[in-house]
């Protein structure tokens, strides 16, 4: 999610879950050839499990750009044909592509050429007014024919023309059974969906029918939700009964050394604290965090002002 998963977002979420796999903002393949690569690329250890997100369509651009995400350590490669933005689409990359999916497939190819780590597809289940689930099983055939075997599928059509970004989020209509019935004709392929998916019992009941869940803005707004998804999807995966759920302030406490270290490092204290305003989303004292993160840090950018917060809040 572009200015949103970046790397300070990342950390603070590894205060709340350290198995689930988290994603990188949506880097440019041109961005990493040709700009601040250590900028872009560089993340801490604790964030992994880590995915890093590609854009573009000029396969031997994602071929160097997925081996250079390789050497800096990234657990898996992700290519986003399900963007809707403008920007995306005046590039020619994102959800646009969806119309090419042989140029999807020629990307793809040239990304699992030069890596050794798992290369997956985002994508929609449509485009703009089409209603067709042949389209959608018929697109990802396609891909997989050469080999690609993971797909996270974000349930609704990309409408793009008419529709900003948030209202390609919210206004097409969720189709939960098109990714189930993708499984279901392709049980040999990883599905995963994502698309409007908010609490853990709808969580739980997608695994029923997918082999994953991915969560966006509601990991963003409502971090907390991920407090106990450690215990609760990766204990007996893992064969590890030992997970710990942190309080909310416990999670609060545990980024005081990290901001610490990146005040010496001169990063404004808002450029991370603007990624904790949901830790306590639904709290009753949600309201002093929130102001105290978006005008007291911004105005003081003193680590004091977020340790006195903490003899404020509650658990």
């Amino acid at each position: 999610m572009l200015d949103w998963s970046d790397r300070h977002y990342r950390y603070f979420m590894r205060q709340i879950t350290t198995q689930t796999e988290l994603y990188s903002e949506m880097i440019v393949a041109d961005a990493i050839l040709h700009g601040n690569r250590e900028k872009l690329l560089a993340y801490s250890e604790s964030e992994k499990p880590l995915a890093v997100q590609l854009g573009g369509s000029d396969p031997q651009k994602l071929s160097i750009a997925s081996k250079i995400c390789e050497d800096y350590g990234y657990s898996a490669i992700n290519l986003n044909v399900g963007c809707p933005s403008d920007r995306v689409k005046s590039g020619n990359f994102g959800a646009c592509l969806m119309r090419e999916p042989n140029l999807v497939a020629d990307c793809i190819q040239a990304m699992r050429g030069s890596v050794s780590i798992p290369v997956t597809l985002k994508h929609r289940i449509g485009l703009d007014y089409e209603d067709s689930y042949n389209a959608l099983l018929k697109f990802v055939e396609s891909i997989a024919k050469i080999g690609c075997v993971d797909f996270i599928v974000h349930a609704r059509n990309a409408i793009l023309k008419g529709l900003s970004p948030k209202q390609n989020r919210e206004v097409p209509p969720l189709k939960y059974n098109f990714v189930y019935q993708l499984k279901k004709d392709l049980p040999q392929l990883n599905i995963m969906i994502n698309g409007g998916i908010k609490t853990v019992e709808e969580i739980q009941e997608h695994l029923h029918h997918v082999d994953g869940v991915m969560l966006g803005r509601e990991a963003y707004y409502n971090p907390y939700l991920f407090s106990n998804f450690d215990e609760l999807f990766f204990s007996e995966l893992n064969n590890d009964s030992n997970y710990v759920t942190k309080t909310r302030k416990q999670i609060a406490k545990s980024m005081i050394n990290y901001l610490e270290i990146m005040a010496l490092k001169d990063i404004p204290l808002h450029h991370i604290t603007r990624h904790m305003i949901g830790l306590y989303h639904g709290c009753a004292n949600a309201k002093l965090w929130r102001h105290t993160l978006t005008q007291d840090i911004i105005k003081s950018n003193n680590i004091k002002t977020y340790i006195d917060l903490m003899d404020k809040m509650e658990n």
